[in-house]
């Protein structure tokens, strides 16, 4: 994958944000997977500001739905996803971006939130704690609270 250069042109940026299908509340769910190792890193909330921001800064950026603001990733936890290119579905309801992860991507301090599997046994924590979550977030919460 080459690297894309940002920001991008207004006029790119308008015909992907044309192409998306925001939800009545103006959102869509857009799924972070890492570029390199395919890894899906997280699912998080985007309405046409948080993209038209991540299409210009490079910077993967949220809607948190809790806080009714703007969450551009690692502004908190120091745990930045630098985007490295944005696809949207065939239907234009879901999004995905490819970023590189600069550390973990889920408050509990895991590489994943994708942590938990269901098994027979029943649902199985499958990854470990990397980063403790009191090191990445103040007292007062954390950034994930924002999905």
């Amino acid at each position: 994958m080459s690297a894309i250069s940002y920001p991008l042109p207004a006029a790119a940026v308008e015909a992907t944000l044309t192409a998306i299908r925001f939800d009545a509340n103006g959102l869509v769910p857009a799924i972070a997977q890492q570029f390199d190792t395919g890894e899906v890193l997280m699912m998080a909330w985007m309405n046409r500001e948080t993209v038209a921001e991540s299409l210009a800064s490079g910077r993967a950026c949220y809607w948190s739905r809790s806080r009714q603001a703007f969450w551009r990733k690692g502004d908190t936890s120091g745990q930045v996803q630098y985007l490295r290119e944005l696809r949207v579905d065939c239907d234009g309801d879901t999004l995905l971006l490819l970023v590189d992860q600069a550390g973990v991507a889920c408050h509990t301090g895991r590489r994943s939130c994708f942590y938990r599997a269901a098994k027979p046994e029943g649902l199985a924590t499958i990854a470990d704690v990397v980063t403790d979550p009191l090191d990445l977030y103040p007292p007062h919460g954390h950034e994930h609270a924002a999905s």
